[in-house]
């Protein structure tokens, strides 16, 4: 079997520590990837953490990964040897339910999506994730990264890119829409990113201003402060769309008094409360509280290609494997503009 040096954390909270992992040889329909970069996803933080529980150590975390394919299986027709390749949240579904088969992988009800990482596969092992210099994925979960697009900072569009880019999409985004982004950190900076080449106005809601000239560079039209109480009152019903990136657990009705009659805000942030609110919030006028998670194959596709063709990549602090560890505390901390990402250049020859 092929191996691969990786950082893993062998128990929660434990710091990370190099390692050598097998990774399977390609089967007939299946690609191995050398990966070249790994974005650190808030995600990563909190199964590492065992915040989420029913993580399964040693873990590997990393699910934006992006790199070349190293060797392909006899029946692979999608990709090349030497092709540029990213790799997202899952490896695997069902293939069968309605949703699978409607390119809403992401929703599969046949079991469910198979993670990159902390999650057992096809073969019954265990999956490794991407802080490793390779992995071994079937070729239809396996995405085209276009030549336009750096591939460290395409590695977070696997994640955090198609995060914002499904909303985004799926409610309307465009222009004569006025969106707010809430949150400008690894996922609000790429919905300011992405909502402002589709075309729409786009306001960010920030705790302070801190980021304000970053957001404006984005794309962003304005640049509000959610810490002064003057910003829910100038902007009432001012917003046809609101996507909440962040995980503080948020007053719901303050939000929903910003949208226009019909107008929508979707949480793809993951507060670790419970939420709640007053129905009148939604009923007087007409509102929607929605939810949406990630995208499907399909659909990640068309968000590298729109990154593509609009030069939108995510903005990125590059770090080696011995940094994995100070990187999730300053992650934690709001330090970090805006997204690391691993160079696994830095993780050296394979253990013998």
């Amino acid at each position: 079997m092929p191996q691969a040096v990786a950082y893993a954390t062998p128990s929660a909270r434990a710091p990370f520590e190099r390692t050598t992992i097998e990774r399977r040889e390609p089967g007939p329909t299946e690609v191995l990837v050398d990966i070249a970069w790994a974005g650190i996803c808030h995600s990563d933080i909190h199964t590492a953490r065992n915040e989420w529980g029913e993580a399964h150590f040693p873990l590997v975390p990393g699910h934006e990964i992006a790199g070349t394919v190293a060797a392909v299986g006899s029946k692979v027709t999608k990709f090349a040897v030497g092709d540029r390749v990213g790799v997202g949240v899952f490896v695997d579904s069902c293939r069968e339910c309605p949703e699978c088969r409607s390119g809403r992988e992401q929703y599969c009800s046949g079991g469910g999506m198979v993670g990159t990482y902390n999650a057992v596969g096809r073969d019954g092992r265990w999956n490794d994730g991407g802080y490793s210099t390779s992995i071994t994925v079937e070729q239809d979960y396996t995405l085209r990264i276009p030549d336009g697009l750096d591939l460290a900072e395409a590695a977070p569009l696997l994640c955090a890119g198609i995060t914002l880019y499904s909303p985004l999409r799926h409610w309307g985004a465009g222009p004569g829409k006025r969106v707010a982004i809430v949150g400008m950190g690894g996922l609000g900076h790429m919905g300011v990113k992405l909502a402002a080449a589709m075309g729409a106005e786009v306001t960010v809601l920030s705790q302070s201003l801190s980021k304000q000239e970053d957001g404006r560079r984005f794309g962003a039209a304005a640049y509000h402060a959610t810490s002064d109480a003057e910003t829910f009152r100038t902007l009432r019903s001012s917003f046809d769309l609101i996507i909440s990136t962040v995980s503080a657990t948020l007053d719901l009705d303050a939000y929903l008094s910003l949208l226009v009659v019909d107008g929508t805000l979707v949480n793809v942030g993951l507060p670790e409360e419970p939420l709640s609110l007053r129905a009148g919030s939604l009923n007087g006028g007409r509102k929607q509280l929605a939810g949406s998670n990630i995208g499907g194959i399909a659909e990640t596709q068309e968000m590298l290609d729109f990154c593509a063709e609009h030069g939108l990549g995510a903005t990125v602090e590059r770090i080696g494997g011995e940094d994995i560890t100070a990187a999730y505390d300053r992650v934690v901390a709001s330090d970090v503009r805006y997204r690391f990402v691993i160079d696994t250049s830095t993780f050296g020859a394979e253990q013998g």
